[in-house]
């Protein structure tokens, strides 16, 4: 199956956590990737919660994301990103998947408003 989408980890949390827009990403999931900076961000989020590591792993692998590696050219996208999207108060994660979403030409989904404010030269679709 091709790939379509490059997922947020926003978007990500909100299939783990059955909110709106979970439905959205459910059907997406088998054509899309996750940047590895938003994968460790879920991560971070689960464990912060609460979650067994070890579990939270195993969670996650039993998606079959496929996680890409944060490469240079994504470091340098990224970077680049900061003086168009500072207003819109998105961070290195938000970044990140941008600049996979650049990189491979996916769409990027994520669940937070904010991005639809933007002017980026990939398409961005809001799970909510």
């Amino acid at each position: 199956m091709a790939t379509n989408d490059a997922l947020d980890a926003s978007a990500l949390r909100a299939l783990l956590s059955e909110k709106q827009g979970a439905t959205h990403v459910r059907a997406a999931l088998n054509a899309s990737v996750i940047s590895a900076v938003n994968y460790s961000e879920v991560v971070a989020k689960l464990a912060d919660r609460g979650g067994n590591p070890a579990a939270v792993s195993a969670g996650l692998a039993a998606l079959h994301l496929g996680v890409v590696a944060f490469d240079q050219s994504q470091a340098a996208q990224a970077g680049a990103l900061i003086t168009g999207s500072r207003a819109a108060g998105l961070v290195f994660g938000d970044r990140s998947c941008l600049a996979l979403a650049t990189s491979r030409s996916l769409i990027a989904l994520t669940a937070d408003r904010s991005w639809t404010t933007l002017r980026p030269s990939v398409q961005i679709e809001c799970i909510r």
